[in-house]
């Protein structure tokens, strides 16, 4: 049988892409270099890192205050100037920052509304 070995992507809708992604570039460095956005290579993930695929129920709360069906995750190298830096490019800070196992989380909803949930994980 085949079998998935990983994410490949992360695809949404934006009202207007070119200037999310520019958003992305400016306030957490996003290597925006192909047409449709940017590459990350898996071996360029920190120790630790990984990537999750979780189906959540429909009437989570999780993903609140963003009205979407669907929030992203993104690895960060250190998380308090990240969510530093997406304040200042205007995005809403949410939540406060959580402590688990697997390292420090916190999130904000950007320009257009979507929850994104910063991760610095820790060194395994």
């Amino acid at each position: 049988m085949a079998r998935i070995l990983g994410v490949g992507g992360v695809f949404f809708r934006a009202r207007n892409p070119e200037k999310l992604g520019d958003w992305y570039k400016e306030w957490l460095g996003v290597p925006i270099s192909h047409p449709h956005g940017a590459i990350f290579k898996h071996d360029s993930l920190p120790p630790g890192g990984f990537t999750v695929w979780a189906p959540f129920d429909q009437d989570t709360t999780y993903f609140n205050p963003s009205e979407r069906e669907f929030m992203f995750n993104l690895i960060v190298d250190n998380l308090d100037p990240a969510l530093l830096q997406v304040q200042e490019g205007g995005a809403r800070v949410v939540g406060e920052i959580e402590e688990h196992e697997f390292g420090r989380f916190g999130w904000f909803l950007d320009p257009e509304g979507n929850k994104v949930e910063l991760w610095q994980p820790t060194t395994l």
